[in-house]
């Protein structure tokens, strides 16, 4: 058996005994942080502070589970590669039923009923990226100078380039013609 590390995360503690849940509703809530992201062994995110609050409501069939994230995560900048401080503020409902075996249709999950184990992480962690912006870049002007500035230099470069060595097909030319009366 080999020794725990002090910086892992224990995913057990967000599996939970859907099958010991009482007929009231049931509260989880946990803190993320760096460790929880590397136990996840995923690359989008590097890190982040956030909060999770989870509530279970058992009905007749099935599971309501409403996950409130609140926080920030730490994620590469698409202009300068940096990391940056993401804010991240979503709420997610999933829908979970017990059957004959795992599966995931649209927004429900079938859990074995055999077991009645649900593991949230995963889940915590899709609705965490899904709440990632498409494009994730600083503030203007905190992105890494250096970079930016190889950034213009390069486009500079580029587009010089492009305009001396292209000839402009007649029928464009046309068309540049009458942006410019207007």
């Amino acid at each position: 058996m080999q020794p725990k590390s002090v910086n892992m995360c224990d995913l057990e503690r967000y599996k939970i005994d859907l099958k010991g849940l009482t007929d009231e509703v049931t509260n989880f809530e946990w803190e993320l942080d760096k460790s929880f992201f590397d136990a996840l062994d995923q690359t989008e995110v590097e890190s982040g502070a956030l909060h999770v609050s989870l509530s279970i409501r058992k009905a007749s069939g099935f599971f309501e589970l409403l996950f409130h994230t609140v926080g920030s995560i730490d994620i590469t900048c698409d202009r300068c590669l940096d990391l940056m401080e993401q804010p991240i503020e979503t709420d997610n409902r999933l829908v979970v039923k017990l059957g004959s075996n795992d599966s995931e249709d649209d927004d429900t999950v079938t859990v074995d009923e055999n077991e009645g184990i649900l593991d949230t992480a995963w889940f915590i962690y899709e609705f965490i990226a899904l709440a990632i912006p498409i494009q994730h870049v600083h503030a203007t002007g905190k992105c890494n100078p250096a970079m930016t500035k190889a950034l213009e230099e390069l486009s500079a470069d580029r587009s010089g380039d492009e305009e001396s060595n292209q000839t402009v097909d007649p029928r464009w030319s046309k068309l540049a013609e009458l942006k410019l009366k207007n």
